[in-house]
C-alpha cells in the first residue's frame, strides 16, 4: 500500500495549498519530467478530449447551453458532457477556486463519467471541468457563468485553466496534472483541517470527511457527513440531503456511496495512466532528435517501463484495494446504470458491474482499460503494461498478495472478459490461467 500523505492547514488557506501540500510524499513513483517536454508540451500541444469536442459544437452551433437561474450552465453542460445527474457527489471541504463560496448550507456538486469531471458551485463565477485527454492526461477548462445578456451574445466557451495545475500537480497526482479526492477530519471556517488523499486502497473508516454521502455503508463508520445540521445518530445512514440546505440549483437530493466509491477508484486510475503514458514519451530518445535510440537505451528505457507497469497493474487490478467490511447499499439509479453500460463478453459479463458487498467491482479490473487514454499509450508503455497483466492473471505470479487479492475464479473470468472485449489484447492472452 502506497503512503499517505496527512497535511493541516487553516481553513482559509486550504483551497490555495492543501493540494501542492501532497507533494511533500509521494504515493509511489513521481514523473519529474516538464511537462512541456516537447514529447509532452501540456500547454501547446493538441487536445483530444470530450470538453474540446464540444467546445467544437459550440463554435458551430451545433450545441448551445441554455443559462438558467442560479444553476446557470449547470444543467445543459451536464447534457452536453453526458454527465448523469446521479453520478451527483457533494462536498464541503474548501477544495476548489472558489472555497469561500463553498459550505454545509452551500455544498460543492461534482459529477462525472469515464471521461470528464465537473465541479459546481451555486452562485459561483465559473463551472471547473477536467477532461481525461486521449494523451495529455487531465485538462482542466472553466466556463463562465454569465448570462448571454453579459456577454452580447457571445457563445459560451470552455477556456484552459492553468491556473488550477499550482494545485492539481503534486506527489499526490504522480507528478502529473490529475484529480484527487481528500479527506478531511475536520472542517469550517476558522479551523484546522487535517486532510488525506483517498483511493480504493483507503480503509472505509477514514473516507469522506468534508464530504455528503447518502446510501448505507452496511452499518460501518466513516468520516461523511459532519455537519451540523445532522446529529451523529444520522450521520452514517444518511438516504438524502433533503432539508440540509436549500435545493435551488441542485441536479439530485443525493451524493450516493456507490459514486463515491467508483470515483475514489478512478481519480487514481486516470493519473496513472496518464504518469506512465509520459514517462515513456519522455524517456524515449526517438522522441527527443537529434538523439537516437540505441540497444542499451533500449534496455534502460524497457527496465523503467517495467518497473512502473507493475505498479499501475497493481491499480489496475484491485491489488491493495481496501475490503468492504459490509453490504454498501448505494441509489439504485447509479448502480444499474453503470453496472449496465461498458462492453460485454460472451457470458454477458461487463468490467463495470458493481460488487458493493466485499469489494467495488464484481470482476476487479479497472473499466479504465477501456479508455482513449488507455488505448493511446505509447507501445512503450502498453507492453509492459499487457506483460505484467498477464503475469499476474494467469497465474505466473506466486506472491501472497496477488493470491490474497484475486482468486483463480477472478482471473479467469477477468481473462475471459477482456478476450472477448480489449481488440488490441496481445496473442499470449489465449494461454490457460493456472
Amino acid at each position: 500500500m502506497r503512503p499517505r500523505t496527512f497535511v493541516t492547514l487553516g481553513a482559509a488557506l486550504l483551497a490555495a495549498l492543501v493540494w501542492a501540500s501532497g507533494s511533500a510524499a509521494q504515493r509511489g513513483g513521481i514523473f519529474q519530467g516538464s511537462i512541456e517536454d516537447p514529447a509532452i508540451a501540456y500547454s501547446k500541444g493538441a487536445v483530444n478530449n470530450a470538453v474540446a469536442d464540444l467546445n467544437a459544437k459550440l463554435a458551430d452551433g451545433s450545441v448551445r447551453l441554455r443559462f438558467d437561474g442560479r444553476a446557470g450552465y449547470l444543467a445543459s453542460a451536464l447534457d452536453a458532457l453526458n454527465l448523469p445527474a446521479d453520478s451527483q457527489l457533494l462536498l464541503f471541504l474548501q477544495t476548489s477556486l472558489q472555497a469561500k463560496r463553498i459550505g454545509p448550507a452551500n455544498p460543492r456538486a461534482l459529477f462525472f463519467n469515464d471521461r470528464v469531471a465537473l465541479g459546481w458551485v451555486r452562485d459561483g463565477d465559473v463551472i471547473e471541468v477536467a477532461a481525461h485527454d486521449a494523451t495529455q492526461g487531465t485538462v482542466f477548462y472553466t466556463l463562465e457563468q454569465k448570462p448571454p445578456a453579459a456577454t452580447a451574445g457571445e457563445p459560451p466557451q470552455f477556456r484552459r485553466a492553468f491556473v488550477c495545475l499550482g494545485c492539481h500537480i503534486t506527489g499526490d497526482t504522480f507528478g502529473v496534472p490529475g484529480l484527487l479526492m481528500f479527506s478531511a477530519t475536520e472542517s469550517g471556517p476558522g479551523s484546522l483541517i487535517r486532510a488525506v488523499a483517498m483511493d480504493h486502497s483507503t480503509p472505509l473508516a477514514a473516507r469522506w470527511g468534508g464530504w455528503l454521502v447518502t446510501g448505507s455503508a452496511g452499518g460501518a463508520a466513516h468520516l461523511g457527513n459532519a455537519i451540523p445540521a445532522l446529529d451523529p445518530a444520522r450521520r452514517r445512514d444518511l438516504h438524502s440531503v433533503d432539508g440540509l440546505f436549500e435545493p435551488d440549483g441542485y441536479r439530485s437530493a443525493t451524493s450516493d456511496i456507490g459514486a463515491l466509491l467508483v470515483f475514489s477508484h478512478q481519480t487514481q486510475m486516470m493519473n496513472l495512466l496518464t504518469r506512465i503514458g509520459w514517462e515513456a514519451r519522455a524517456a524515449d530518445p526517438r522522441l527527443h532528435p537529434p538523439f537516437t535510440s540505441s540497444p542499451d537505451t533500449d534496455q534502460r528505457l524497457a527496465q523503467m517501463m517495467s518497473g512502473i507497469a507493475t505498479e499501475v497493474v497493481d491499480y489496475v487490478l484491485f491489488v491493495d484495494e481496501a475490503p468492504l467490511p459490509g453490504r454498501v447499499e448505494a441509489a439504485a439509479g447509479f448502480v444499474e446504470r453503470f453496472s449496465a453500460i461498458g462492453p460485454r463478453d460472451a457470458k454477458g459479463r461487463s468490467l463495470h458491474e458493481l460488487d458493493l458487498t466485499r469489494r467495488l467491482l464484481k470482476y476487479p479490473c479497472s473499466y479504465l482499460i477501456y479508455s482513449p487514454a488507455f488505448d493511446g499509450l505509447p507501445p512503450t508503455a502498453k507492453e509492459p503494461i499487457y506483460r505484467r497483466l498477464w503475469e499476474v492473471l494467469s497465474g505466473a505470479e506466486r506472491a501472497e498478495r496477488y493470491r490474497r487479492a484475486l482468486s483463480r475464479e477472478d482471473r479467469q473470468a477477468i481473462v475471459e472478459i477482456l478476450r472477448d472485449t480489449k481488440t488490441d489484447l496481445p496473442e499470449y492472452f489465449k494461454g490457460a490461467v493456472l
